[in-house]
């Protein structure tokens, strides 16, 4: 055991050495090019002409580009104020274009879905009956981001990430057909050790078991030692994005999903990892505070495919018919008893639909009573800010709860930054005071909740691949009430100290945070 333990430690530390090492790589890579074109521009002055006419298209393409205006704001500001650079790291960082591989991907699967996927029209016709402001939101997703509202699905709620865990080791024992799990971060220790070895009993019974993570998220935990274990056990495993010393743009673009599904009936997701720290085995930035949630019954389908799509279209290779059998109308669904509406969704940084942040905008504006908002970090589009502070303006109980304890300073100052023009607007602010709250979710007037993986932040809602589950007067709206309560209780409210401005220098460096943090 302590010679396992030495190997595992080892082989993460060359995990990190190769994450320095390619960081090191890509750095040296750009800082050649940037010289090139430098020294090309002194030699050539023509060049100088057409660099400026370049300059000046890129600001202009990207002025005209139907993105959010904090995206387009800070590279415009760059790329005239630094033009070889700054035309640099947009092609590296900014552009949509080394995406268009998986983009075709992602649209033959898509087109799959459509089949695959309908909407219950007598559902949607008895939600529009029952309220029809729920099924106004129910079908934006449904018609453009093609995931079902259900009905007959049960949903158990977790407090906490350590309940969600003992969940699902009990459900992975149970399971008879398949396994699939994707999550952002996996570290292959204490936390994790049970699920390892259930999984590796239930391939050698036959199940079918794949795992995917995200090669960044568990960069600090993983090596491809680990790749290489998995799939002597009879697990395909596979990791998604890999760090290389190359170039490679899309690099930007993380899995942050956090969802596993057991034969298609039995889902789980979330906003915890599979990562000791999140079960408060360690506890690097105090009391870890996470939450999840199972769903049980046909809404399990959206999840499947959610899972079957990034999955299949993630790695290159013939796009293969057939890939998504296990959404085959032919595969049968228990029925169950489960009261209310369920509505797993998903969104990707590959379309120009803003799944999640419409989801959040949805909830926020159709608010009558309060909505309660928790989420580790907080960096708004102006928009958002816009529909926070009307709703309060309007009387609705808005609270928004951060960390306490930070686990990236630099985010966390920019965090801060948007108190003020939000405590002007009426929302109250609350600092989760026993440590890091990593919860994810949003309950509003009793009747509508979201849980998943998105944070209220730019790389969640524009650039990662993210999902979560949107409920609807579900038995477990009033437990996730209960739970922020409690979080209140347990926080402390900052809201008055934010109605004065910060000093000065304060005040610069956090507007130089916010105009360059959508970049990055």
């Amino acid at each position: 055991m302590k010679r396992m333990r030495v190997e595992q430690k080892y082989n993460v530390r060359n995990s990190i050495t190769r994450a320095i090492l390619v960081a090191v790589a890509i750095v040296l890579q750009v800082w050649i090019i940037y010289e090139l074109l430098v020294a090309v521009n002194e030699y050539a002055p023509w060049i100088e002409g057409l660099l400026r006419v370049a300059t000046l298209a890129t600001a202009i393409g990207i002025n005209s580009e139907h993105k959010n205006a904090a995206f387009k704001t800070p590279w415009i500001i760059l790329i005239l104020a630094l033009p070889v650079l700054g035309l640099l790291l947009y092609l590296m960082i900014g552009s949509s274009l080394p995406m268009t591989k998986m983009k075709r991907r992602f649209a033959v699967y898509n087109s799959e879905l459509d089949r695959l996927m309908p909407q219950n029209p007598e559902d949607m016709k008895t939600l529009e009956a029952e309220d029809p402001e729920l099924a106004n939101q129910a079908h934006y997703l449904c018609s453009h981001a093609m995931y079902p509202v259900y009905r007959g699905t049960d949903v158990v709620y977790f407090s906490e990430a350590s309940e969600g865990m003992k969940a699902q080791l009990k459900a992975l024992r149970e399971a008879r057909k398949f396994i699939f799990m994707e999550y952002y971060a996996v570290e292959d220790r204490e936390a994790f050790a049970p699920m390892k070895e259930i999984l590796k009993e239930k391939a050698s019974q036959g199940v079918e078991v794949r795992f995917f993570y995200d090669d960044i998220g568990s960069i600090r935990f993983l090596s491809k030692t680990f790749i290489r274990e998995m799939e002597q056990a009879g697990i395909q495993c596979r990791d998604f994005n890999p760090l290389i010393p190359f170039l490679k743009v899309f690099m930007n673009n993380r899995d942050h999903r956090k969802m596993t599904i057991i034969d298609g009936v039995t889902g789980f997701t979330g906003g915890y990892n599979l990562a000791d720290e999140y079960f408060n085995i360690t506890h690097p930035f105090g009391y870890w505070k996470d939450t999840g949630v199972q769903i049980s019954g046909a809404a399990v389908r959206s999840l499947t495919a959610t899972f079957l799509m990034m999955w299949n279209a993630s790695f290159p290779g013939n796009v293969r018919p057939g890939v998504l059998k296990y959404l085959e109308p032919s595969v049968p669904l228990p029925a169950r008893q489960g009261m209310g509406w369920v509505q797993p969704y998903a969104d990707t940084p590959l379309d120009r639909e803003h799944t999640g942040e419409n989801v959040y905008l949805n909830i926020i504006n159709a608010a009558k009573r309060y909505v309660w908002i928790s989420t580790p970090y907080l960096i708004l589009s102006d928009e958002i800010v816009k529909a926070l502070t009307l709703a309060a303006r309007k009387g609705v109980d808005v609270r928004v709860l951060t960390p306490g304890i930070p686990d990236k300073k630099m985010i966390y100052d920019v965090t801060r930054s948007y108190y003020t023009p939000l405590v002007r607007g009426n929302v109250r602010i609350f600092e989760y005071t026993p440590g890091f709250n990593h919860a994810k979710m949003f309950v509003s007037d009793d009747v509508t909740a979201t849980v998943g993986t998105f944070n209220l932040d730019f790389r969640s809602l524009y650039l990662h691949f993210e999902d979560g589950v949107l409920l609807h007067e579900c038995p477990c709206i009033p437990q996730i009430r209960q739970d922020f309560e409690k979080m209140f209780g347990d926080s402390s409210e900052v809201t008055a100290d934010y109605l004065r401005d910060a000093k000065l220098l304060k005040r610069i460096k956090r507007g130089l945070l916010r105009l360059f943090a959508p970049m990055f």
